[in-house]
């Protein structure tokens, strides 16, 4: 009882300073688009759950354990004899998801079929905590939805296993306690690579002449809308950007709306001033 008490103070001493130091200033594990990133979150999650079981075996051996003994073990191995086995592969899979991730965005940014919308404002600072279930749009992703859930089921595992019985070591883990890590890990990059990208808007301008300019990616023979109003669409082919005569019913604020391959955008609302005739 004393060894888990010791390891959920620990616990507690590590998460505790990371959480609030995230919660103050999110930087760290959110994308360009200011949203918490799903892969780097669990990412980090998996390591402070990795740093806090070597650590807690850590000071057992050096302290009840009775030293260099504990480690060294007998039978089939130490206290850290699943470490490179178990453990490293099952920090694997979210690493690889997190780099894989970021080399997919980065590829469809770079070669405009993608956008990131620019970063909200929050109260205080602070992402909500619904942004690692939520695609750029703001819904619910359910590939997201489920590489969260399942990697809190197995971090949860381990933590309990591990608390039953600290002196023990790393726990043992089933062979198919890690289809809760990689197969929702695979999951997650095969939506990141296979679904189509909706385009985003990023910025709209009127020009004085009444030319509505949109910004954005995605744009794949694209159409827009002002207010449900069709306009005829010319795009820039080196920035990527849409013009299109404004109608001249159509007075700020308005709603502009992309679409492309079937895919919409979400409405960007204009709240600009009327242009100069």
């Amino acid at each position: 009882m004393t060894s888990a008490l010791f390891a959920l103070a620990l616990l507690a001493a590590l998460t505790v300073p990371v959480a609030l130091r995230l919660r103050r200033r999110p930087g760290f594990v959110t994308g360009r688009d200011g949203r918490l990133s799903t892969s780097t979150t669990m990412a980090l999650a998996w390591t402070v759950v990795l740093v806090w079981l070597l650590l807690t075996v850590l000071a057992y051996g050096l302290t009840a354990g009775g030293g260099i003994g504990y480690f060294r073990g007998t039978g089939s191995g130490g206290p850290l004899s699943p470490l490179t086995s178990v453990y490293l592969p099952l920090l694997g899979g979210p690493y690889v998801a997190l780099v894989a991730a970021k080399a997919v965005v980065g590829l469809r940014l770079e070669n405009g079929s993608m956008a990131k919308p620019a970063p909200r404002p929050t109260p205080g600072g602070r992402r909500p905590l619904r942004d690692l279930i939520a695609n750029d749009s703001g819904r619910t992703d359910l590939m997201d939805l489920q590489y969260v859930a399942l990697s809190a089921v197995t971090m949860l595992y381990v933590v309990l296993f591990f608390l039953a019985d600290v002196g023990g070591g790393l726990p043992g883990l089933p062979s198919e306690i890690w289809a809760l890590t990689g197969a929702p890990a695979g999951a997650y990059l095969v939506n990141k690579v296979a679904t189509r990208p909706n385009p985003v808007i990023t910025d709209v301008t009127v020009s004085p002449d009444g030319l509505l300019g949109v910004e954005g990616g995605g744009f794949t023979e694209p159409r827009l809308t002002v207010d449900d109003t069709p306009l005829q669409v010319t795009r820039d082919p080196a920035t990527g950007t849409l013009t299109a005569p404004l109608p001249a019913t159509a007075k700020p604020p308005f709603t502009v709306v992309a679409v492309s391959r079937g895919l919409r955008s979400d409405p960007y609302r204009y709240e600009g001033s009327t242009p100069a005739a």
